[in-house]
């Protein structure tokens, strides 16, 4: 079993003495197996043939191990790896992006197939420099995947695009089976946690989604700051806007760097997320320690 936060650096917390680390203090729920295996090997192997990313990787995600190793399943991270926006919980590099694969789409679109995916993640880091914020290549990644692999169901996590709807209209008209945008947090906590977002802005986004007539999915990381009536006050702006699907899982702090874990929250309280977001008329909530936005996707179309 290891921690599922990555190793913090030495060197980073020297620099910044006033960041705190909370390793050590995790309790047991919190650990995993060590990804290994075949399958686990092979997909890794397919993602550097291709010079693709996953988000499994860049945000060290926790369930890597058991995605790739048990279900056979990724989530492809286009336009690069570099992020034109610095979340103070995110673990994916911040800068200024110096390349965009045009031919990504198609390469994205191969590795599905190869993969034989019934069903495809598909996220992005946000490229602010972009006149089209990496929307057309959205679009075209959509397009491609079900054109190779039409049996194969789309997920896709989408930035906020600053809000233009020309351009989510690109991404929408393409057509996934779900769309998803993470809130991440509370609005309290957006200055902090989410510097370069408007609350209302994604809220906003979810909604106009729906109204173009697609399944709608938006998530959540607790123990970052926030209270537990904060959370559910947030399920009910989700029950404004239709949303259907809400993932809630534990914050972990990826390096001293961000911002530190604040609290643990237990499985039981977990548990009563869940019960309270579908009594409130969410259609389904993944609430639980170790979810994260693309855990156990296949099973929400």
């Amino acid at each position: 079993m290891i921690d599922i936060e990555q190793k913090i650096s030495k060197k980073a917390q020297r620099n910044n003495p006033e960041l705190k680390s909370t390793r050590g203090n995790r309790p047991e729920w919190l650990k995993v197996r060590a990804a290994s295996g075949e399958a686990h090997q092979n997909i890794e192997k397919l993602m550097r043939v291709k010079k693709l990313h996953t988000v499994c990787e860049e945000a060290a995600c926790p369930n890597i191990g058991e995605c790739w190793g048990q279900h056979g399943t990724a989530t492809f991270m286009i336009l690069g790896d570099t992020c034109t926006r610095a979340c103070s919980f995110c673990n994916i590099k911040t800068g200024i992006p110096t390349f965009l694969n045009q031919n990504e789409p198609f390469e994205v679109a191969e590795a599905v197939k190869q993969m034989q995916l019934k069903h495809a993640v598909i996220t992005s880091v946000n490229r602010d420099e972009l006149p089209d914020q990496g929307a057309n290549i959205w679009a075209e990644t959509i397009i491609q995947v079900r054109r190779i692999n039409p049996q194969t169901t789309i997920e896709v996590l989408i930035p906020d695009f600053k809000g233009n709807k020309e351009l989510l209209e690109v991404v929408f008209d393409a057509k996934p089976d779900i769309l998803n945008h993470n809130v991440e947090t509370v609005p309290r906590l957006y200055k902090k946690i989410r510097p370069q977002a408007i609350y209302r802005r994604s809220l906003d986004l979810l909604e106009f989604a729906k109204s173009h007539g697609l399944k709608t999915k938006s998530g959540i990381m607790v123990g970052i700051g926030e209270t537990d009536d904060e959370v559910i006050e947030l399920m009910r702006d989700y029950v404004q806007i239709k949303l259907d699907i809400m993932t809630i899982g534990q914050y972990l702090q990826p390096t001293v760097n961000h911002s530190p874990v604040d609290r643990y929250v237990t499985p039981l309280q977990f548990a009563e997320f869940k019960k309270i977001g579908e009594q409130l008329g969410i259609a389904h909530v993944e609430s639980g320690p170790l979810v994260r936005s693309s855990y156990h996707a296949h099973k929400h179309i």
